[in-house]
């Protein structure tokens, strides 16, 4: 018998990504579509036995900076390894395009502070063979990769690269400098970059401690930019603010909306020292809505923490000389002196006597855990560093240690520093259930060192829909369509995340009993040897990008179906439920 299809899921319960409770269906796929959701009774090249396993449509992660590594690999992990089949890179304003030779560096010390890319890692990875916008897009496309990806306009080197160093310096816009910006945006989006992006964060520093370029320009400057995507009538417009002035901010995003007609979203989590503006921002958001303005949040299901180990960027032991010298040892020497209680005597007085914002940064002992494997990232307050010490009767380097030297080194620290004001994840669930918030800010490839959060998606599914003790959990079918239909429709990619006729073929086909999530680890796979946090999952039993199985069981097919997507995706004139 001909096969008529090119694949065919048998017997998954399927979650098509529209919201509706999982059913028992067959997906057949054919010329990289979805051809058919229900019972097939004709064959395939390739089928797949899904009984028992969950069947939903891929991830689509709006919110990554994958800009530097799609230039030198043809993975996109740690997003790979989590359901992920689409990622949007470029947001917060930074990027590598446009960019003239002379800036180089500069936005690679940008992308160094703001993202934890280390710049020997960018300078041996970037080839620079482009300057503008249209240009970068033209060097990656048609290349092959594990999942498709978008890229965006970035405010700060097309401010650079229109203002000089002027724009570095965060002078004024002229009124010449904001045409000239808005021409480029426009041209960008024209040639399929995915929207605009813009950072007002004090928190976003290149790595010699200067301010974004973006930091301070002006409203008419990031309205005039805004209204050239209007005249294109084509991309989102994304920002990052500190909301410091909440009032101030919110009319400065429906102005930037009003004049431009454009969608937008904005990131957003709870700050310990200011614990309920979240609230005032999602207020906003009805109001906005409500107007007929298009504006959401990207939010996120965890805290925002850092992860520290013996090998990461930064860990409670750094400021101490001696754990320096340790450092440079083999990994089973350092395991071996870190026992040593004279060695950890001297790291607590060296740590006690030490002066250092860094390490005041992280060393809130009251919300700092030992991550554990599988980890665990709603942990309780008797489980933090600073209870164990008290319950203990040490000091907390103690128990930091304790927790590093496990897993033959390998263990990690998690310190909750956005989310996790009252010590849970009630805040992310508030703004999770939202009806004007978006699922985001996972920031997969930057951060190296520091952050591994790429794993959001199965986070989602493990933590919020089946493990959650601490509060009330999501349903499977809740969850699967904020990382699917709502996510791609926030960006205009109207082609995919759902499991209907016509829509594009990816896919996930997951063991839900047995999905696990691994404690983060080293890896030492960037460009120069660079090192990078990377976390895999159990239970991806099947990830499918374009008709294609790319990764079986968590490991990689040899498959490359991925490519460059250019700007906004229709969806198909019509589909069906699965039935």
């Amino acid at each position: 018998m001909d096969s008529q299809y090119d694949l065919i899921i048998r017997g998954g319960t399927v979650f098509d990504g529209l919201g509706g409770p999982g059913v028992i269906a067959d997906v057949a796929v054919k010329n990289k579509k979805i051809e058919k959701v229900g019972q097939v009774s004709e064959v395939a090249v390739k089928e797949i036995d899904a009984s028992g396993l969950i069947v939903t449509p891929g991830f689509v992660d709006i919110h990554t900076h994958y800009d530097g590594q799609v230039t030198w690999s043809d993975r996109l992990s740690p997003s790979s390894a989590h359901g992920v089949t689409t990622a949007v890179m470029g947001n917060c304003g930074v990027g590598f395009a446009p960019c003239r030779v002379d800036d180089h560096d500069m936005l690679i010390r940008l992308m160094e502070g703001v993202e934890d890319i280390p710049a020997v890692v960018l300078n041996e990875g970037l080839k620079w063979d482009w300057e503008t916008l249209p240009e970068f897009l033209n060097n990656l496309d048609g290349k092959s990769y594990d999942m498709d990806f978008a890229a965006q306009v970035t405010h700060a080197p097309l401010r650079v690269y229109v203002m000089g160093q002027r724009g570095a310096d965060r002078e004024e816009a002229t009124d010449e400098d904001i045409a000239e910006m808005a021409r480029l945006a426009k041209e960008g989006v024209e040639a399929g970059a995915l929207g605009f992006t813009t950072s007002r964060t004090i928190n976003h520093r290149t790595s010699d401690g200067q301010p974004t370029p973006t930091l301070t320009a002006a409203d008419k400057e990031l309205i005039g930019i805004s209204e050239a995507l209007g005249q294109a009538d084509k991309g989102v417009l994304q920002l990052v603010s500190d909301f410091s002035d909440p009032v101030a901010e919110i009319q400065l995003m429906r102005a930037m909306m009003e004049k431009s007609g454009r969608p937008l979203s904005v990131s957003l989590a709870q700050h310990d020292k200011a614990p309920h503006t979240y609230r005032k921002i999602l207020s906003a958001l009805d109001q906005a809505n409500a107007d007929g303005l298009s504006m959401k949040a990207q939010v996120c299901g965890r805290a925002v923490g850092i992860v520290m180990g013996l090998e990461t960027t930064i860990n409670p032991l750094i400021t101490s000389s001696i754990f320096s010298s340790i450092m440079t040892e083999p990994l089973a020497n350092r395991i071996e002196k870190l026992r040593d209680k004279h060695v950890r005597q001297t790291i607590i007085e060296e740590v006690e006597n030490t002066d250092s914002p860094t390490l005041r940064m992280i060393s809130s002992y009251n919300k700092m855990f030992v991550l554990g494997n599988p980890p665990q990232y709603e942990q309780a307050p008797d489980q933090t560093i600073a209870a164990m010490a008290i319950s203990n009767g040490v000091h907390p380097i103690e128990i930091c240690i304790d927790g590093m030297i496990a897993e033959n080194g390998k263990g990690m620290l998690y310190m909750a520093f956005l989310n996790y004001a009252n010590g849970d994840l009630e805040p992310s669930y508030e703004m999770i259930k939202h009806p004007h918030t978006i699922m985001g800010l996972a920031d997969g490839g930057a951060h190296v060192g520091l952050i591994c959060d790429a794993s959001f998606p199965t986070t989602m599914l493990t933590h919020w829909t089946r493990d959650r003790t601490r509060g009330e959990k999501l349903p499977i079918e809740f969850a699967v369509k904020c990382y699917t239909k709502d996510s791609a429709e926030a960006v205009g990619l109207l082609d995919r995340g759902v499991l209907a006729h016509g829509y594009k073929a990816d896919i996930n086909i997951i063991d839900y009993e047995k999905l696990t999530l691994h404690s983060p680890t080293i890896e030492f796979d960037l460009p120069a040897g660079g090192k990078r946090l990377n976390q895999l999952a159990d239970g991806y039993v099947a990830t499918i990008v374009n008709g294609l199985v790319t990764y079986e069981n968590g490991r990689p097919t040899g498959e490359l179906p991925g490519r460059l997507v250019r700007g906004g995706q229709g969806a198909p004139t019509e589909f069906s439920r699965a039935n």
